[in-house]
């Protein structure tokens, strides 16, 4: 079985306050270029990944085990990673992958939102987990009882392009560190209207009608009360270790943002003005003496792909290569 996921942007959480009954609420995009995994059944346990890869993976053996009793007896390669805690959504993507992979190996039918549920996904928001379902752009309708509602989502123009800024700089927050912060967080009720309102009549019909400009204007606006939310933890609306990077952003792009905890930033441009905006940006930062990885984040329409394999040939090939 091998599952390519896509990696995430997350473009913020609308309102910390619950004044609906609703907490948080989450929009993001799906990005092409996340993991690819390889899952074969076996007769002994491996895993040949790196880092915390391998300890997600085992977490994600784990649950799935006690939850449907899929057993431990994998090998699991990871052949294609997301960096950890840069902002690119890499622990719910690769739980996911294993947690699908599993499922399907023994031939358990399960909605995305109950297996996100099993492994413990979607405590805070859904965006991650949308996109491994079915890519594009989402928002998801705030914490109550189990995992946020998908309540939109729509494909994103192909001419659209994110260039990806990555500091090297600390890591964001992972899940133990954030924790204390989201159980405290109530942010503030204007804030969150001012942001549900930019989103409803103006993010939404300029992707409705493939207005870059209009897009990015609201984007822009909406990372800026977004960070509001946020500044006391961060050291303002963005991370102070990012401000160069947003400097540029802002000059040379339709809209910008942090996505989640950072450190990566990311501007919203035209395809065809990729390649010269990415030579820019290295020249920038270079002179401002920052070290940082720029790419293209080209959106992904479309969810996770799950590949079967003929597990029972693999597991003859296994055997007569004593593995």
């Amino acid at each position: 079985m091998i599952v390519h996921t896509p990696k995430r942007l997350h473009f913020g959480l609308i309102d910390p306050t619950a004044i609906l009954g609703r907490r948080f609420g989450a929009l993001g995009i799906s990005l092409e270029n996340g993991y690819e995994i390889r899952v074969v059944p076996s007769d002994k346990f491996e895993i040949h990944a790196h880092g915390e890869d391998v300890s997600t993976i085992k977490e994600a053996i784990r649950k799935m085990n006690l939850h449907f009793n899929t057993g431990t007896d994998y090998i699991i390669e990871v052949k294609k990673s997301i960096p950890r805690h840069i902002g690119l959504g890499s622990t719910t993507q690769l739980m996911l992958a294993v947690g699908i992979s599993l499922a399907k190996l023994n031939n358990i039918n399960i909605p995305i939102e109950r297996l996100a549920r099993v492994l413990g996904r979607g405590k805070n928001g859904a965006i991650g987990i949308y996109s491994f379902a079915y890519g594009g752009f989402i928002i998801d309708g705030g914490v109550k009882e189990g995992i946020p509602p998908l309540i939109f989502r729509e494909k994103f123009p192909s001419e659209w392009r994110f260039l990806l800024i990555t500091p090297e700089a600390k890591a964001g927050l992972d899940e133990k560190e954030e924790k204390p912060i989201m159980e405290q967080i109530r942010g503030s009720r204007d804030t969150a209207m001012e942001i549900s309102h930019r989103i409803l009549l103006g993010l939404l019909p300029a992707l409705k009608e493939k207005n870059i400009k209009e897009f990015g204007s609201h984007l822009t606006a909406i990372q800026k009360l977004v960070g509001k939310h946020f500044e006391l933890y961060q050291g303002g609306e963005f991370r102070e270790d990012v401000e160069i990077a947003i400097e540029f952003l802002s000059e040379k792009t339709y809209g910008y943002g942090q996505s989640s905890w950072g450190p990566t930033v990311y501007g919203l441009i035209l395809k065809g003005e990729a390649q010269k905006l990415m030579i820019e940006a290295h020249d920038y930062m270079k002179d401002h003496g920052i070290k940082a990885k720029i790419e293209i984040g080209i959106p992904r329409n479309h969810g996770a792909e799950v590949i079967g394999e003929n597990t029972f040939l693999q597991r003859i090939i296994n055997h007569v290569a004593g593995e």
